[in-house]
């Protein structure tokens, strides 16, 4: 590792990892620094009874040739190598409620997602239409996810609350629940999450979706692959614990090994709250500083991984949001020891692109930091193994019988299917990902006040930027494009969004 670069990146999170390859590109020397043995944040996966299970990509939208995501990851190198599995057209994601016999499909394409919903409500087919268009309306109104470099956010949107838009649609209540029902994509808070969260987090899936073969990994793979290929450099086991600031400009960071790395740029793949303190709060206004300390997490989950028995439960090529009742929609998070869960999202994991048996499984249900404080002070990653002891393996056990108590109900006989079973808890992701108490998708966005949440990708620091999920939106997608967000402040944004285009044809 050189003692200077052009840029130094800290965290190899997606963000992270796709702003390298921008700026590699671009032919600046770039070096990327994780924390951690593996790479990738959300898209690191691990292997329990030789199972590959991932922590948080579970299917990705808009892969189609010429959608979104499909350009982005052409332009940088990535899509022509990745090894996909795309989910039942009639039915990526399927909608249930314990109290309700029927299963609902969200179908890929519009006019299919129209068709198969509209099977279960005649009536209400208009309605289906009009909700579709309207999830196009608002995503057209961010250049970005279009790859516009024109045009700015309409503060209207932003306002719009994803609850209360939903039910201008119908009067129908469960048609409401089930166009609502996906809404773990962005843990829905009934009075607070915008309806262009839930348009961009849905919108793309609609139009098309993917498993990853083996995992999500292999996205971090081919990227470390294209960075290198661009002559950037990464590390791991090389923790920032300062950005070292001169005269409004960060200078250096140094890493916990007492190594030094100066840079002309940085950019900070770790969440916000972190960043601040680690360039030092005193260097940025005060109630900017507040702002970000104020934000309110997001939820964080706790996750059962299953391995089945060779040959015991047949592979379902779509995932399950499945709610105790149609009306718990919206307050799934608002939960108490005897209640929880209220919901849970069910997703497989894709070995081949033929296949009868399933290999592993996937449930993942909201859980509150609060739920693991005994424990918040105990760390344990693979670079430092920690035992957090028999209490916390105690409360594990607990949760999982008592989670797979309601998995048994939906799935019958799931349990003579099951090898081993693996957990992971709010601690899990912190520790891991690097989420503030272990959030799921970094900061509650609030329809009531937008700009609250909006974090300028451009410090106050002169060479300070930042990216990750935190900072735009979440998910795959959001990621990306808030990357290229991130690194168009640098190159120029026209001059970017003209070359993606031009290259991602």
């Amino acid at each position: 590792m050189k003692a200077q670069y052009d840029v130094v990146i800290a965290g190899s999170g997606l963000g992270g990892l796709v702003s390298s390859i921008i700026l590699a590109k671009e032919g600046y020397s770039v070096c990327v620094l994780e924390k951690n043995n593996q790479y990738g944040g959300n898209l690191q996966t691990f292997v329990r009874d030789k199972t590959i299970f991932d922590t948080g990509i579970h299917y990705i939208g808009g892969l189609d040739k010429g959608q979104n995501l499909y350009k982005y990851f052409k332009y940088i190198g990535i899509i022509d190598q990745l090894n996909l599995k795309k989910l039942d057209e009639n039915c990526y994601d399927m909608i249930s409620f314990e109290d309700d016999q029927n299963e609902y499909p969200h179908a890929q394409g519009y006019e299919n997602f129209v068709r198969q919903l509209s099977a279960f409500f005649p009536e209400e087919k208009e309605n289906i239409k009009k909700y579709c268009a309207e999830l196009q309306t608002t995503c057209d109104a961010f250049p970005l996810y279009n790859l516009n470099w024109e045009g700015k956010y309409d503060s209207e949107i932003l306002a719009l609350n994803a609850k209360e838009k939903i039910d201008t649609f119908t009067k129908n209540e469960k048609l409401k629940a089930v166009l609502a029902g996906s809404n773990f994509l962005y843990a829905g808070v009934p009075d607070k999450s915008p309806f262009y969260v839930h348009a961009l987090s849905v919108n793309s899936y609609m139009q098309s979706s993917w498993r990853c073969i083996n995992g999500g990994s292999q996205i971090t793979k081919q990227l470390l692959k294209q960075l290198k290929k661009y002559g950037g450099e990464f590390y791991k086991y090389k923790e920032v614990i300062r950005f070292n600031v001169e005269e409004n400009k960060v200078i250096s960071v140094d890493l916990k090994d007492r190594t030094q790395v100066s840079g002309s740029i940085f950019i900070s793949n770790i969440e916000p709250k972190t960043t601040l303190k680690l360039a030092g709060e005193e260097n940025f206004r005060k109630a900017f500083v507040n702002r970000i300390q104020g934000l309110e997490d997001v939820i964080s989950a706790f996750s059962l991984y299953i391995v089945f028995k060779p040959k015991t439960f047949k592979y379902i090529n779509h995932n399950f949001y499945h709610f105790k009742k149609s009306d718990t929609v919206w307050n799934a998070q608002e939960y108490d020891e005897n209640s929880w869960p209220k919901s849970y999202m069910a997703s497989m994991n894709a070995s081949k692109k033929e296949e009868i048996w399933a290999e592993g499984m996937t449930f993942l249900t909201y859980m509150k930091y609060e739920d693991v404080l005994p424990w918040a002070n105990t760390f344990n990653t693979t670079v430092e193994e920690n035992d957090r002891g028999e209490s916390y393996e105690e409360f594990k056990s607990r949760k999982a019988a008592k989670f797979l108590d309601e998995i048994e109900i939906k799935f019958p006989g799931i349990r003579d299917c099951i090898k081993s079973i693996h957990t992971s808890t709010p601690l899990s992701y912190r520790d891991y990902i690097g989420g503030h108490n272990g959030n799921m998708y970094g900061y509650v966005k609030d329809s009531n006040n937008p700009m609250k949440t909006m974090i300028p990708t451009k410090t106050k620091l002169d060479n300070l930027y930042l990216t990750g999920q935190s900072i735009n939106m979440h998910g795959v997608l959001g990621v990306t494009i808030g990357a290229v967000s991130t690194c168009s402040e640098i190159v120029g944004k026209e001059y970017l969004i003209n070359k993606i285009n031009s290259e991602s044809e």
